[in-house]
């Protein structure tokens, strides 16, 4: 026993020994702390001190909003809400855009009416008051308050000027003297860029968030008509709505939007530039009415397999595919085949981009437009008209659809496109009243109405021969498109 414990501290000794050596050796072959490692964790420190110098900037002009609206619920008739009836995911609209959209229409059945609450970002353009958001969160409501990043009360403001199509809302609270943030050319912007994005995400009061610039120019999430999105990993949650993403100067490239993914941030959120921002703003400010300018054209994408058909070596630009009766297109002398490859001297390479420049544009513009007409490079002059609100060019009103409680109007290029309707035919619902026999039977506008008691209907006035004979009957049934799928609604006609 005793040999035993002798033989073991000899080889404890032994090991020591040798890692004693083994750490000595390392030590001398491993060499100390470079100047180019100590000047890369200067230049992460001041980074780092960079970001906390632009958050202190900047927090004081970013704002906390609430909105209060009085809504009815409707849920499937004989089911309950998966969430409860008091459910408010996050006191966000990002559930909206992200959850009850995909939600599958179904006949449904009046809840009574309750106080909504949705709570979001802006950030302060003036020093008079003015707040930049998003419409989704102070559009439609019935009162919006802000809270000042120094104050804890709460302050009602008064909604300026709502830009659905951009996803954009001015609002104005009275106060004089406040901070207030810059905007800059988002158009500048690089893919790479370092930007911070500051909002109130959960409720959690300036929130401050690093990232890059991950993409631009975004588009084809249909949470607006116009989307040109900076796409960024800054991270963004839902209660970052209407905040602002800003660039190294502390300047707002964009206000923050959307996220992928319904669940939280995942790494991908959207803002929309600051030009766009910028536009509505001096818009509603000079007392406009948020109107976009209108070409009258239907328009797609020029592949390299179109190219190629037309006999043209480059796949930049836009095809005209329609053009529309009486437009400010029509006017000019624009023609269906023609290769639109510049617009007001911006160079136009996809159709997301060529409508978001012609959008942008203000109504009576005139504007140089060059296109490719059987090879040939031609310049015309167009001067743009007013692009028509939702249900504004609705034709089709009438006792019946009064009863019924919708409108319809022709399915243009521009609403097939806004719709995601290519190719199709059939007439648009251009509003609905609530608590309509239409509403119960979740028709919203935006639905493509493709049969009337199974006769097909390509036009407004196909539609409105195909209602009336529906007199008759006593009922209507309706073959409905809605995105990826079809399906029928029989409405009753309401007796005199």
């Amino acid at each position: 026993m005793q040999n035993l414990t002798l033989n073991h501290n000899k080889s404890a000794t032994r090991i020591f020994v040798i890692l004693t050596l083994f750490s000595f050796a390392f030590f001398i072959a491993s060499p100390p702390v470079s100047a180019q490692d100590d000047d890369s964790i200067k230049a992460l420190r001041n980074m780092g001190k960079a970001f906390a110098q632009i958050a202190g900037k900047a927090s004081p002009a970013v704002v906390g909003i609430k909105t209060q609206k009085t809504i009815t619920h409707n849920y499937s008739s004989g089911e309950n809400s998966p969430f409860g009836d008091q459910f408010n995911p996050f006191e966000d609209d990002f559930f909206d855009h992200f959850f009850r959209r995909q939600m599958p229409n179904r006949r449904s059945t009046p809840r009574p009416k309750e106080r909504q609450m949705a709570q979001g970002s802006g950030f302060i353009i003036s020093p008079d008051g003015y707040i930049l958001t998003n419409n989704h969160l102070v559009g439609d409501v019935d009162k919006v308050t802000v809270k000042l990043g120094d104050d804890t009360s709460e302050i009602e403001a008064k909604v300026v000027g709502t830009a659905p199509d951009s996803d954009v809302a001015v609002i104005k609270i009275d106060k004089k003297n406040l901070p207030y943030l810059e905007l800059a050319d988002s158009d500048t912007l690089e893919v790479g860029e370092w930007v911070l994005a500051i909002g109130n995400p959960f409720g959690l009061s300036h929130t401050v968030t690093a990232g890059i610039v991950s993409a631009k120019g975004r588009s084809g999430f249909e949470l607006a008509n116009y989307e040109d999105f900076i796409q960024t990993d800054a991270a963004i949650n839902p209660g970052n709505s209407g905040g602002p993403l800003l660039n190294l100067d502390g300047k707002v490239v964009g206000i923050n939007t959307a996220i992928i993914g319904s669940s939280g941030n995942i790494g991908i959120g959207l803002a929309i530039p600051s030009n766009i921002a910028r536009s509505v703003y001096e818009d509603f400010l000079e007392g406009g009415s948020g109107a976009r300018g209108f070409l009258g054209v239907g328009n797609q994408n020029l592949t390299p397999e179109l190219a190629k058909s037309f006999g043209l070596n480059d796949a930049n630009g836009v095809v005209v595919t329609e053009v529309i009766k009486g437009s400010a297109a029509e006017k000019a002398g624009l023609k269906r085949n023609d290769v639109i490859v510049e617009f007001d001297g911006k160079p136009v390479q996809k159709a997301e981009s060529f409508r978001h420049i012609v959008a942008m544009t203000k109504p009576g513009t005139k504007a140089k437009v060059i296109v490719l007409r059987n090879g040939e490079r031609e310049t015309l002059t167009v001067e743009l008209g007013e692009r028509p609100k939702q249900g504004q060019t609705a034709s089709a009103k009438s006792e019946m659809l009064d009863k019924l409680g919708f409108a319809v109007q022709e399915l243009t290029p521009e609403l097939a496109e806004q719709f995601g309707l290519r190719g199709q035919t059939g007439v648009v619902v251009s509003e609905v009243k609530p608590d309509s026999l239409a509403a119960l039977a979740d028709i919203e506008p935006g639905a493509l109405i493709v049969e009337v008691n199974r006769t097909v209907v390509s036009n407004v006035k196909e539609f409105n021969a195909a209602i009336e004979k529906a007199t008759e009957k006593g009922s209507v049934l309706l073959l409905i498109k809605e995105k990826d799928y079809s399906r029928f609604v029989v409405l009753t006609i309401p007796k005199k």
